[in-house]
């Protein structure tokens, strides 16, 4: 069976390590975990991993953030994913730093990335694992907050939390979103 998990970033080296791309983060651990190596093509950087029977598609969109939803529809095409086998990593101001929610479906949240995905996609009823990248910056200053690289406060735990977001990827494969949403949405 097959699953195709979208990582949110924006492409190029000034935007490396920041909040933005933790969604990119999340799968370059995935993809080391598992030996997988990333080649660049049609709009996406792409991985394959196979676990216990399962192959995984690992797709970090090269098209920016804004346009997300191309690179989406592409790749599931491409590889003949349907939408409930999407998995969706992606930023979140509203949780705290490092806390991890699993969603089956729901709205862009104000994020652009999402809003793509939705609009091209023509629907909301797709998975999406939220890492949580707190709120702590000015009023008027949130585009900057997310484009900002970690604090080193934040960069001691952010292993062991990009770790536990691959597990939960990992299990929304094996056992499925509602498990999954069990399992890590209480940690």
């Amino acid at each position: 069976m097959k699953y195709m998990i979208v990582g949110l970033g924006n492409p190029g080296p000034e935007y490396v390590n920041t909040r933005h791309n933790i969604g990119f983060q999340v799968l370059d651990t995935l993809a080391k975990t598992f030996n997988a190596s990333f080649e660049s093509d049609r709009y996406a950087e792409v991985a394959e991993v196979r676990h216990k029977g399962r192959t995984f598609i690992l797709a970090k969109p090269q098209t920016f953030m804004n346009l997300s939803g191309k690179a989406v529809r592409y790749w599931m095409e491409k590889e003949n994913v349907p939408l409930d086998r999407v998995l969706v990593v992606t930023d979140d101001l509203a949780l705290p730093f490092g806390k991890i929610r699993l969603r089956a479906s729901g709205s862009a949240g104000g994020h652009n990335g999402l809003t793509s995905i939705i609009e091209v996609l023509g629907s909301l009823d797709f998975a999406r694992l939220r890492f949580g990248i707190g709120a702590d910056f000015p009023r008027g200053r949130q585009a900057e907050h997310v484009l900002s690289p970690w604090t080193v406060e934040e960069g001691k735990t952010l292993e062991e939390r990009t770790e536990i977001a691959c597990k939960a990827v990992l299990q929304f494969g094996l056992l499925g979103i509602a498990h999954a949403m069990n399992n890590f949405n209480t940690r």
